[in-house]
């Protein structure tokens, strides 16, 4: 299980690294980083999902390279032996994105996490915050990629045709389905032909939440039936909520290695139009 709960990580948290990964899109308004710097859970970082990408690419937070991401983690204070736990404060549940980068990097699987319910269930259950920072130190981090566990624009297209793999959309069913427009200036409406659509918030309580392995097992095979069930591929607008769906699916396939396609919609949507 890549999860834990608020009473686990109360219980534990001088004893791991955590890591406030709160990302929002644009047009909410809101800044994650002035969230964090007014209350956020104690002895947490802060990770800036935009800021920590591949910055030579004119798409929205891409993975950057191995020796970017040694850096950057290397500045966090964080060694290849931490256990790691991430939260978010975000409608998108925008943990997941640094918790599939982290496994993508290399980092043992078992030891990166997401909170469950992320800092609104904490703060629900009155659990301690602070606005204090958190004094980093600097470490020196050794990524290994796991590049078979992102496919490129190439990829994408070859499938359509050779079905290798099943692509998952989870953007909602409207914007799949091209009904209304896309966020992001510059994109078509519609969706990758042959992808399937599973909205990524089918798999999260209203509490934020993961919902439970029961549940899930449901969800997804009523979406992949017939498929390679280790041969998963999921997409979303720009990368984020994809990995909600990966984790989610990781909880109920131990085989599964978390896959997805990084340029997403912001990428095939503004080339194919």
């Amino acid at each position: 299980m890549s999860l834990v709960s608020t009473k686990w990580l109360f219980n534990n948290r001088e004893n791991v690294k955590i890591i406030d990964c709160s990302w929002h899109l644009p047009n909410e308004k809101r800044n994650s980083l002035e969230e964090y710097n007014s209350e956020h859970i104690p002895n947490a970082i802060y990770f800036d999902i935009d800021k920590n990408s591949d910055q030579n690419s004119d798409l929205p937070h891409m993975l950057p390279s191995k020796k970017e991401w040694e850096a950057i983690v290397s500045s966090l204070g964080i060694s290849n032996d931490d256990k790691i736990i991430i939260y978010d404060n975000s409608d998108l549940i925008s943990s997941c994105r640094l918790w599939y980068s982290f496994l993508y990097f290399g980092h043992n699987k078992e030891l990166v996490y997401i909170l469950n319910g992320g800092l609104e269930k904490w703060n629900k259950e009155k659990l301690v915050t602070t606005n204090i920072k958190t004094d980093l130190v600097k470490t020196k981090y050794s990524a290994i990629e796991n590049k078979e566990m992102v496919k490129n624009l190439d990829e994408i297209n070859d499938n359509i045709e050779e079905k290798k793999f099943k692509l998952v959309d989870a953007r909602s069913i409207d914007r799949f389905e091209g009904r209304i427009a896309e966020p992001r200036e510059g994109l078509r409406a519609g969706s990758i032909k042959n992808s399937i659509c599973l909205p990524f918030k089918e798999v999260i309580n209203k509490d934020k939440t993961f919902k439970s392995l029961e549940q899930l097992k449901v969800i997804f095979d009523g979406i992949i039936k017939g498929s390679d069930k280790d041969n998963i591929v999921f997409s979303c607008g720009s990368g984020v909520t994809s990995c909600v769906l990966a984790l989610a699916y990781s909880l109920i396939n131990n085989n599964y290695k978390p896959t997805i396609y990084d340029g997403s919609w912001a990428e095939y949507g503004r080339i194919y139009k």
